[in-house]
C-alpha cells in the first residue's frame, strides 16, 4: 500500500503574527483545541447520554528568545497582557492552496533568561479569541 498523499513534515512554514514573519525563530507553532465530554450511564444497559463541548483553543509557540528589536519575545513581552493579535500559521508553504490557520491570540509575557549553556527559549501557551479559521492560501 503506497503512503497516504498531502502529509506533510513541518517545515518552510509560515508564522506571522500582527502580518510580520517569525518562522525562522520559532520550532513549534501549532493551534490545540481542548474539548471537554460529558458521558453519563443511566439505569439501563444501553442508555449512556453523551455531549460534546464546544472547543477551547489555544496556540502553542516555542521559540528563540530574542529579547531585542525583531524578536518574537521582545514583541509578546512589549505587549501589555491580554492583547490581542493576529496569528497566522502555515505548516508547509508550497504556494497557493497550502493550508492555513488564522487566529486571534491573547499575549502573555514570556521568560526572560536561561540555562547557562543552553539557548534561551520560550515555550508559551497562548489563550485564542474563539476558534481558528481554516482555509488555503491564496
Amino acid at each position: 500500500m503506497p503512503a497516504p498523499a498531502n502529509t506533510f513534515v513541518m517545515r518552510d512554514a509560515l508564522v506571522t503574527l500582527e502580518e510580520v514573519e517569525y518562522a525562522n525563530q520559532c520550532w513549534v507553532a501549532r493551534l490545540v483545541p481542548t474539548v471537554n465530554t460529558i458521558s453519563q450511564p443511566t439505569l439501563v444497559p444501553d442508555g449512556t447520554i453523551v455531549d460534546v463541548d464546544n472547543a477551547i483553543w489555544t496556540c502553542e509557540l516555542t521559540f528563540a528568545q530574542i529579547n531585542k528589536t525583531g524578536g518574537l519575545a521582545k514583541v509578546l513581552r512589549d505587549a501589555a497582557p491580554g492583547t490581542e493579535m493576529e496569528i497566522v500559521l502555515v505548516p508547509h508553504d508550497t504556494g497557493t492552496g497550502s493550508p492555513r490557520a488564522t487566529a486571534t491570540i491573547k499575549t502573555l509575557p514570556g521568560p526572560f533568561g536561561g540555562t547557562q549553556g543552553e539557548l534561551a527559549n520560550n515555550e508559551m501557551v497562548l489563550p485564542v479569541v474563539g476558534s481558528p479559521v481554516f482555509d488555503v492560501t491564496t
